[in-house]
């Protein structure tokens, strides 16, 4: 495979997509930049992991106060701290997994599910079987089996987000998926942009719920993975979590239903968001960096 037959390259010239790349590329230079980087980077990646996972478990349902995530050390009391808890050990290990993500991304999937529900779930780390439901991407989906409604766009119709393909469907999307990341690790297809990879990862797994649980923190914890591995942000310093959260829900599934839909708007419709998201979550971190430079962290 050669950058010009990468199945992603077309997605790269799609309207707003390359200044939504060069405006991400941009940023995250911006930011690698600062001076703090040279000296305190870990200390950027801890706290980016942080608020990070804080976001992503927002986005699922959990939305706690940074300094009460920071705080807790008991995430077992409930429905919300148990997300809460997912998010924190995902964005903990997802760093870790770089090496396995290369050359076997479900193997890191299938870990990252662990670390969400436990090992002592009968269902962690395997994909749904058939018959099983997958759970609900937003805290106010109706019936994960069910089409969701939401609005295509502000004041616009109502659009309908298909319901979790089968399990039949997902192993098959999920293998060409692997092969498609491992092709790249192996230097096929490397002209496509991180961010339309990253963006491309995060929303099919989106569209899969190949879990019977915690889908969309493990689609967001795998959109990382994608843009450390593709060198965009090697030091994972960029939380997009925290971007996507503070572009909120609505324009989140607005944006999914796009990619859902497979049109060329919608898909650069999505892109353009994931890039946003990003930027955003460049911009919390110069913030955090601006704060230990003051001496104030």
């Amino acid at each position: 495979m050669s950058t010009g037959t990468d199945p992603l390259a077309p997605l790269a010239q799609l309207p707003g997509v390359p200044d939504a790349v060069a405006e991400v590329r941009k940023a995250v230079d911006r930011l690698y930049g600062h001076r703090v980087m040279r000296r305190r980077a870990a200390e950027v990646t801890s706290e980016s992991a942080l608020r990070g996972a804080r976001a992503s478990a927002a986005l699922a349902g959990a939305d706690w106060p940074l300094e009460e995530v920071r705080r807790r050390s008991d995430f077992s009391a409930d429905q919300e701290s148990r997300t809460v808890g997912a998010a924190l050990r995902i964005a903990a290990e997802a760093g870790q997994l770089l090496s396995v993500w290369r050359h076997s991304p479900l193997q890191v999937l299938a870990r990252l599910h662990l670390l969400a529900v436990g090992d002592a779930d009968a269902a962690a780390g395997r994909p749904r079987q058939a018959g099983e439901a997958a759970d609900a991407l937003f805290p106010l989906d109706l019936d994960a089996a069910e089409g969701i409604g939401v609005e295509a766009a502000p004041g616009g119709p109502a659009a309908e987000l298909p319901p979790a393909p089968g399990a039949e469907e997902v192993a098959a999307r999920l293998d060409q998926l692997s092969r498609l990341l491992v092709a790249r690790a192996e230097g096929q297809g490397v002209g496509t942009p991180a961010l339309v990879v990253a963006s491309v990862v995060h929303g099919e797994l989106l569209a899969l719920r190949p879990f019977a649980s915690h889908n969309g923190v493990i689609a967001r914890a795998a959109q990382r993975i994608v843009l450390i591995a593709e060198g965009l942000d090697p030091k994972s310093i960029c939380p997009a979590e925290v971007g996507l959260a503070e572009l909120g829900t609505d324009a989140y599934r607005r944006a999914l239903a796009g990619y859902l839909a497979g049109t060329p708007e919608g898909l650069a419709a999505w892109i353009g968001h994931c890039g946003r998201a990003l930027r955003l979550g460049t911009r919390e971190s110069t913030a955090v960096c601006e704060a230990m430079q003051r001496g104030m962290v």
